[in-house]
């Protein structure tokens, strides 16, 4: 059995942004599917060994959702669990909408007025807007707003689970890592480099770790960094930020910034994180 949600509803509405925005959350995204391929991918997705337990289709125009209905009941007939989720807006959004990125409805003829167009589509879609399990009007939604509604309806059941956390350790004379979020400098550390006791060594390693941790100043550090992190995280996730990269750096990438990247994950994993850890000056 696959899990599935069809995403439907006017032309304008949202439908590739909440594609996006579940592809975020884990889904497997197929966009602008024609109906009569819904179940030929479908059967592809279950022949898949598993890989894929989430399936979102997102159909079309009201051209491409005729039949989908059918479609769907077959579907629950062979066991899926299908959930239409179908988007909307008002005409004078839509309009307002289709005027500020200058795009072309994908009905539109060339002779009809856009509001005519919108509308036409509006009673083409009222038969899935009328069985859908879950109808959204995106008039009034910015686009984090839309993605917190569905991360609320079909992300995670841990809300932490949305964010993509990623700690990543560095060393300065090789330049700053272009993808971080927010960068920690732990140069005011001692550095165990001038020990060639403790060079051969990486912040990976026991002796090095006991180094670091000992300073005085570390402990009061981590603290810190994590009341931020605590403080902050919870409400990039209500923003809709899918993605946050927190970059440690020290002089080479090899000794503090990689012991410290270590702690700082840790104390994530603690709130409930599961952050994904690079070292990636380790062995330069």
């Amino acid at each position: 059995m696959i899990d599935i949600i069809v995403v439907a509803g006017l032309s304008g509405a949202g439908r590739s942004q909440a594609a996006d925005d579940l592809e975020d959350l884990g889904w497997f995204v197929v966009d602008n599917l024609p109906v009569v391929l819904i179940d030929k991918v479908v059967e592809l997705s279950g022949e898949s060994g598993g890989e894929i337990s989430k399936l979102c289709l997102v159909v079309g125009n009201a051209k491409h959702q005729a039949g989908i209905l059918e479609a769907v009941s077959t579907l629950r007939s062979q066991g899926h669990n299908v959930r239409i989720l179908f988007l909307e807006a008002s005409t004078r959004e839509l309009v307002r909408r289709y005027e500020a990125t200058r795009r072309k409805h994908p009905l539109g003829d060339g002779n009809t007025g856009l509001e005519a167009i919108i509308e036409s589509e509006r009673v083409a879609t009222n038969p899935v807007k009328a069985v859908a399990d879950l109808v959204i009007d995106t008039t009034g939604l910015s686009i984090h707003q839309l993605k917190n509604q569905l991360v609320h309806l079909f992300g995670p059941e841990n809300p932490n689970d949305s964010m993509q956390l990623s700690v990543v350790s560095f060393g300065f004379k090789n330049g700053v890592p272009i993808d971080v979020d927010m960068v920690l400098d732990v140069r005011f550390l001692p550095n165990p480099h001038w020990d060639e006791e403790l060079r051969p060594y990486s912040g990976l390693d026991a002796p090095i770790r006991e180094f670091v941790m000992q300073q005085e100043v570390t402990s009061e550090f981590l603290g810190r960094v994590n009341d931020l992190l605590a403080l902050i995280l919870p409400s990039y996730i209500s923003e809709g930020r899918s993605y946050l990269t927190v970059g440690v750096g020290c002089t080479g990438g090899r000794h503090r910034s990689v012991a410290i990247a270590e702690e700082i994950a840790n104390g994530l994993k603690n709130m409930g994180f599961h952050p994904r850890v690079v070292h990636r000056d380790i062995n330069a």
